[in-house]
């Protein structure tokens, strides 16, 4: 049951993103960070502003969870005895997000991208910014973006490539979700999906277009054997629908004859 119970949590997550950012973060108690810089002009206080538009304020993630120091003293918020940061320099800042995202962390330092850290190469907050901190989605490869270090071609086949898959992960997410929640036993369906999520989500960093290619091609297959067994629950729930169908007719059928043969003998 308790398995079932987190298994739910996992598949129902992605709806607790629903709600605007701004709204989930007025829900969070406000750190004397966002207190103190909120009322700032100009560079000082931007930072609050775009923060509350992220997937960080979505998350409940005030400056403390980056940046350190104490969010509930307003003398000792930026003492570093209190755990004070403060910003990373351009070459630490991997390793700086990489604290809350290590498997991140890995596969950009595996890539082209996290070779070149340090020597002209896109670090986080090159893609998904700094403080307003935008969600990993494929929306992040587009030509505005690309085109500042470089063509778009090669970033365009490898947004091609995981498109369509990712398409289909959200689709057969949520043909789960439907099931469970009608009662139907996906435990298993519903861990073998997160194993190819996570998967898939590893490729989001590569910057080998081969590469993404082929891992694509087999987290397909493994959506394939997905595919297969919501087919067969579809299948036996259409079959119990006949049977059932046929059942109702049958008993209207005989409720009908029993009153013909009633008003007969009547």
């Amino acid at each position: 049951m308790i398995a079932k119970n987190i298994l739910a949590i996992l598949l129902l997550a992605p709806l607790l993103f629903l709600q605007p950012a701004a709204a989930v973060a007025a829900e969070q108690p406000e750190t004397v960070c966002i207190q103190c810089h909120g009322s700032m002009p100009d560079r000082l206080g931007a930072p609050v502003n775009l923060w509350r538009g992220s997937v960080h304020a979505e998350n409940g993630i005030s400056c403390n969870g980056c940046h350190g120091g104490d969010p509930k003293d307003a003398a000792n918020a930026m003492s570093p005895q209190r755990g004070f940061l403060g910003a990373p320099k351009e070459k630490d800042i991997p390793a700086f997000c990489g604290r809350c995202h290590p498997g991140v962390y890995k596969d950009y330092l595996a890539s082209a991208h996290g070779r070149a850290l340090g020597a002209g190469g896109p670090t986080c907050v090159t893609c998904h910014q700094n403080h307003q901190v935008m969600k990993a989605s494929l929306a992040l490869i587009n030509e505005k973006s690309c085109t500042r270090c470089h063509s778009f071609e090669r970033a365009r086949a490898i947004r091609d490539a995981m498109s369509g898959t990712e398409a289909r992960i959200v689709g057969i997410s949520g043909r789960i979700e439907k099931f469970q929640v009608s009662g139907v036993d996906t435990e298993k369906m519903g861990k073998a999906l997160f194993a190819v999520r996570n998967r898939f989500h590893t490729l989001f960093h590569d910057v080998d277009v081969n590469r993404v290619k082929s891992e694509s091609a087999a987290i397909n297959k493994e959506l394939d054997k997905l595919d297969q067994a919501l087919k067969v629950i579809d299948d036996e729930h259409a079959r119990r629908r006949v049977v059932g169908g046929i059942a109702v007719a049958a008993a209207l059928l005989l409720a009908f004859l029993f009153h013909a043969m009633k008003k007969t003998y009547d």
